[in-house]
């Protein structure tokens, strides 16, 4: 308390009372020098301004030589800003006083870092469009590819039999789902992200839900040498979300461990309660990625590896756990994630019904 009213009174947090102190000074220093300094004229009228001259001269000497500093800080700062203002948002101001300047001095460089930060948000931005619209064409164009190159074939007559016939059909079915399926990702991540869609909230039994899940994922994690662990809290877990939207992000979950899961392999599935959240957590074993991978794994259209993916499953847009996280922020929660040497844990976290 002493050392701060101490550097109040001083002035050197507080710039009035050391332009007060400057002020004082160099009025006793140029009374003292004008003191000094004796007539030379008999005339009251030709002394007085001499007197005055002999004052106000050491008086501002004195003073520019006391707040100098202060004048070269607010140069320094004025300098700071037009280099700022040409574009510059990486300098910053140096910040060496404690007073009212210092505190202008900090908040130019705040001002700086937010608008440097804003920037890149945007150019962040701007490559995400780029990347959006590379992703659309290059995940549209494939199966649409393999679609015409089917149809050719077929309206050239161009196969042996008809089993090949049958095949033709069929694969071409198969890629116009895919096709499908990717317009469909596409749609609902854009109406997420641009908060397009009215949630139909309905308060249900996640837990229900959950188990509902599991039994249609089975078979297909049988067919693919997985097995389902669970661990499901007893008794019901009320929330109040939009059943099918919620149903669609735990879908996309399981999903994404049953493509990148090792085979044979093991999928666990658990839901718990606690301080008046529900988690949902999915956790497979796949091949381990890199930290920069591991951060960019629910952005859209990103595919940590395509490789990582089993041959018979479809890799997907890569919108899926974007879609995921888009629609547990909708309801008021969050998508988190862990990895450590293949092991990942994704976490849908909701809040329960008051």
């Amino acid at each position: 308390m002493k050392s701060k009213f101490f550097s109040t009174i001083t002035g050197i947090n507080n710039i009035r009372m050391r332009m007060i102190w400057s002020f004082l000074l160099s009025t006793i220093f140029a009374f003292t020098i004008s003191a000094f300094i004796p007539s030379v004229f008999d005339n009251y009228y030709l002394d007085l301004p001499f007197w005055l001259l002999s004052f106000l001269i050491p008086f501002l000497c004195s003073f520019f030589f006391l707040t100098r500093h202060i004048i070269r800080y607010v140069l320094t700062l004025a300098a700071g800003l037009d280099v700022i203002a040409q574009g510059k948002l990486h300098y910053r101001v140096p910040v060496t006083r404690r007073d009212e300047l210092g505190n202008v001095a900090v908040n130019i460089n705040a001002m700086a870092e937010k608008l440097e930060a804003q920037i890149n948000r945007e150019r962040m931005l701007e490559k995400a469009k780029l990347e959006l619209i590379t992703g659309v064409s290059h995940d549209l164009r494939t199966p649409l590819t393999s679609i015409i190159g089917y149809l050719d074939l077929l309206k050239d007559k161009a196969y042996r039999d008809e089993e090949e016939h049958d095949r033709f059909v069929s694969n071409t079915y198969n890629k116009s789902l895919q096709l499908k399926s990717l317009i469909g990702d596409l749609f609902e991540y854009t109406r997420l992200t641009i908060h397009e869609v009215k949630l139909e909230k309905e308060t249900i039994n996640l837990r229900e839900l959950l188990v509902q899940l599991l039994v249609e994922m089975e078979p297909i994690a049988k067919e693919n040498q997985l097995m389902l662990e669970t661990s499901i809290s007893n008794g019901r877990i009320m929330a109040e979300v939009d059943p099918e939207m919620i149903r669609r992000s735990i879908d996309n979950l399981l999903m994404n461990a049953l493509k990148f899961s090792v085979r044979p392999g093991l999928i666990r599935v658990m839901l718990c309660q606690y301080e008046g959240m529900a988690r949902i957590t999915v956790e497979n074993e796949g091949a381990p990625i890199t930290k920069e991978q591991e951060e960019r794994l629910l952005e859209r259209f990103y595919k940590a590896d395509d490789a990582r993916s089993q041959q018979n499953i479809q890799t997907g847009s890569g919108l899926g756990l974007s879609i995921a996280k888009s629609i547990a922020e909708l309801h008021g929660g969050a998508l988190e994630h862990e990895h450590l040497n293949g092991h990942f844990r994704f976490h849908i976290i909701l809040p329960l019904f008051d």
